[in-house]
């Protein structure tokens, strides 16, 4: 009976198009998407939990959005995590650590993007970065203005991305600066397979 309520609950989530994503953050943790690994991960991953009600304020039916923008805020302010409700994410968000990150509401981050801990995405004129597919963003980096970032781009701890940088680079410094394209997007582990058709 509960494992009926349970199926139920989260097919009432899918059907809210809130489900896809809270199951795609699950995947990157290398939870699957079984019962006890959403419970698990929901209770013990506090990077899990934190994405699970940011993607809830989202949610189509008010009473839900209402609460879940309550426990946004009070996890905000927990862990020091600045993600506004209203910032374009994709599929597959993994925030390494669940402390001190800054991201501007006006970014937009694609599928299958690592952010680590210490890193701030900002503007001070408006639009701020655009970052791709399959991206890693290491610890203490910090992404200013609206930059691209490209595809399977990994970027070193510490780095300041001040301009664009391209699809398969690895990136590094200060201000960052291409230092290879060998073996691009290898930090990114448990893809979520957001198109059908391709490869994860």
């Amino acid at each position: 009976m509960v494992r009926f309520c349970l199926f139920g609950l989260l097919a009432w989530f899918d059907a809210m198009n809130v489900w896809p994503y809270i199951k795609s953050d699950l995947v990157r943790y290398g939870g699957g998407c079984s019962i006890s690994a959403f419970f698990k991960n929901l209770i013990f991953n506090r990077s899990f939990k934190y994405s699970f009600w940011l993607r809830l304020t989202r949610h189509d039916n008010f009473i839900i959005r209402a609460f879940a923008v309550l426990m946004h805020k009070r996890l905000s302010n927990k862990y020091h995590i600045q993600i506004p409700r209203q910032t374009e994410i994709g599929y597959g968000l993994l925030l390494g650590h669940h402390m001190c990150l800054v991201v501007s509401g006006t970014a937009k981050i694609g599928n299958n993007v690592n952010l680590s801990q210490f890193t701030t995405i900002g503007s001070n004129d408006g639009q701020a970065a655009t970052i791709g597919d399959n991206v890693y963003v290491g610890p203490g980096v910090c992404i200013v203005e609206n930059v691209f970032i490209g595809n399977s781009s990994t970027i070193g701890a510490g780095s300041v991305v001040t301009r664009d940088i391209p699809e398969n680079a690895t990136v590094a410094g200060v201000p960052a600066t291409v230092l290879n394209y060998s073996n691009p997007g290898r930090y990114i582990k448990n893809r979520w397979c957001f198109d059908p058709a391709a490869k994860s």
